[in-house]
């Protein structure tokens, strides 16, 4: 029974999955191709853009522009069949390479912030519910409230101004030492780069879970059952341990799970302050210049990546309190 209920979830799902792909691709392919952006003129330059009307029937040609935007669509279909996301005008190389190559880059960046702000967002959230009232509840909810209101690209400026300018303590911009080979950086070098950016995200992230913990952990600390331990000489943090933890994980966990899609959003304005060369950047680049088959990959990938985050969210739920079940998902 198990297994079909299992067998059920996982077909729900892919249908889901496959719908949302379909949708999101077509949005996005739609949008591109309506931008007021002449993909010639950028694809060329601006050092260049007195070509010949020649020059650009074959540029038109090479690229497929010369095609109506429903052919181009259906093309374009007819490759992610064959598992080819097409060939980015930027880079002249397979879309899903340079997927490849710039989301290895950016996951390290997006594991550590999406960790540290899930690690930080929940021990706060607990402290601020555990102490409700108090000053360090005052200072944590404050803290969460100004977090919460600023954008991403201030608080990178910011950092960077602090860190980078005035104390000189870390990197002001890329993933390595500039002009040193990708082979020849060492392992300290790459976090030296990382560390700003990372903590940008994860800094920001903080604020949603942080706060959401605090409201459901004050709940379950109102409720009768806790009053019943209370009763009986529990202490406050072995009632946290025992019957708190398990009430606002579950929510915690949906939130850190739902916080991907924020994390590439942020990614985006993060690597363009701190000129990280990883999939935010690559994704500034191509709607610049009107790379339609680099953005739609990107964002195709982009919503498969969150998806499956989801998904594992709804599956991690039954570790945490076997009473939920597949067949209630």
């Amino acid at each position: 029974m198990q297994l079909k209920r299992l067998a059920q979830f996982t077909v729900r799902k892919l249908i889901r999955l496959v719908l949302l792909l379909i949708a999101v691709s077509l949005f996005s392919f739609v949008l591109v191709s309506l931008s007021p952006v002449d993909p010639i003129n950028a694809y060329v330059g601006a050092e260049m853009l007195q070509i010949g009307p020649e020059q650009r029937q074959l540029i038109a040609e090479r690229w497929g522009l010369d095609q109506p935007m429903i052919t181009r669509f259906w093309l374009w279909l007819q490759q992610l069949g064959s598992g080819n996301l097409g060939t980015s005008m930027i880079f002249n190389q397979p879309v899903g390479t340079v997927i490849a190559n710039r989301f290895q880059v950016s996951l390290q960046m997006l594991a550590i912030a999406w960790l540290l702000s899930g690690l930080l967002g929940l021990g706060l959230g607990v402290l601020a519910g555990a102490y409700e009232g108090r000053w360090i509840d005052r200072t944590i909810r404050f803290y969460a409230y100004i977090l919460a209101s600023s954008p991403t690209f201030w608080m990178a400026l910011l950092l960077l101004i602090i860190f980078s300018v005035m104390l000189k303590l870390t990197p002001i911009c890329c993933a390595a030492p500039p002009g040193v080979l990708t082979t020849d950086v060492t392992l300290g070098q790459r976090i030296h780069h990382l560390i700003l950016p990372a903590v940008t995200l994860s800094i920001i992230g903080v604020a949603s879970i942080a706060l959401h913990t605090r409201q459901k952990l004050i709940e379950v600390l109102n409720s009768d059952y806790v009053l019943f331990a209370r009763a009986q000489g529990e202490t406050l943090w072995g009632i946290i341990r025992h019957h708190g933890l398990r009430n606002i994980l579950l929510p915690a966990i949906t939130l850190q799970f739902a916080s991907l899609s924020e994390l590439f959003g942020g990614a985006v304005l993060a690597e363009q302050v701190f000129a990280y060369p990883g999939l935010g950047e690559a994704t500034v680049q191509a709607a610049l210049r009107s790379d339609v088959p680099l953005l739609v990959g990107i964002v195709f990938f982009s919503a498969l990546f969150v998806y499956i985050g989801n998904t594992i969210a709804d599956l991690t739920y039954q570790i945490i309190d076997p009473r939920i079940r597949i067949g209630g998902l």
